[in-house]
């Protein structure tokens, strides 16, 4: 019983008894469901599969020679999995001072505070697809639509008209780009731009500089050849069920978790030196 209060108060960032006036970071939603175990576990299903209580494994693999450089156990949550990236990366640069290159994640790590952290902060390219939220659907403008002039600190529509800004950032992280509603009232293009208000505004995260970064790695040849060796990284999650059978874990918490995950990434790296040492038959 103290062993589960110990894991329930551990999950709980700023319980009853807090004394910060400061909200709590990151994920602040009580899960729906708590394991009777494994509180730390998560509640989580994969797409047309039954739902399941369970933690995340999270490798930082050196893609050349497709060997697991570092391992972070997380509860099977989205946010706490990308923020393992943060965990992962400054233990190796501290442990065995390596710092990658580039970078190779799908779209969920494209989030901006995450690539001004990787661009900025680490001068790591990032091969990252940008996650955007931007693009409308209903036929009226983007925001790529509209051209951003970095020396002016505005924006110009396809009409030729300015989106000017306050420059105080807000509490999404995003700084407001607004046009005038003179302009936008007399503009042909009201229809396509902005026939539900009375002028346009654009919200421009505080980070796009780093989004603008990985878009343009996108566009490389160099991106394509990540796109190709994140084949490594998947191949290995797929032999945690198919070939080591961990499909289910033995020990219970997350200190559990972390070191069946860490046994089992020692596995494949081992299999992947033997197969190095292996002579070749004819």
């Amino acid at each position: 019983m103290r062993e589960y209060l110990d894991a329930l108060e551990a999950n709980n960032p700023a319980g009853p008894n807090s004394d910060s006036d400061e909200p709590p970071s990151g994920d602040s939603t009580p899960p729906k469901s708590i394991s009777p175990t494994d509180p730390g576990a998560r509640w989580t299903a994969v797409r047309g599969g039954p739902a399941f209580y369970a933690y995340s494994t999270n490798y930082l693999i050196d893609l050349e020679a497709g060997i697991i450089v570092d391992v972070e156990a997380t509860p099977a949550h989205r946010t706490e999995e990308v923020d393992a990236t943060r965990t992962m990366i400054e233990r190796v640069e501290r442990k065995f001072d390596l710092t990658p290159k580039r970078l190779v994640a799908d779209t969920a790590y494209g989030a901006a505070p995450m690539l001004h952290w990787i661009v900025n902060e680490k001068k790591i390219e990032p091969h990252i697809p940008v996650w955007e939220k931007s693009l409308r659907e209903d036929g009226t403008f983007s925001r790529p639509d509209f051209h951003f002039d970095a020396r002016a600190n505005s924006y110009e529509c396809p009409g030729g008209k300015k989106l000017t800004s306050t420059g105080r950032p807000t509490n999404a992280g995003t700084v407001l780009f607004r046009a005038s509603q003179h302009d936008c009232g007399s503009c042909a293009l009201k229809q396509q731009c902005c026939p539900n208000t009375s002028h346009r505004k654009i919200a421009r995260s505080i980070y796009e500089d780093a989004r603008d970064v990985a878009r343009t790695v996108c566009t490389t040849p160099a991106y394509e050849h990540s796109r190709k060796q994140r084949k490594k990284v998947e191949m290995l999650f797929a032999h945690l069920k198919r070939i080591l059978k961990l499909d289910r874990l033995r020990l219970r918490g997350i200190s559990g978790a972390r070191d069946e995950f860490l046994l089992a990434a020692a596995a494949q790296n081992l299999r992947r030196m033997a197969r190095w040492l292996t002579p070749a038959t004819v």
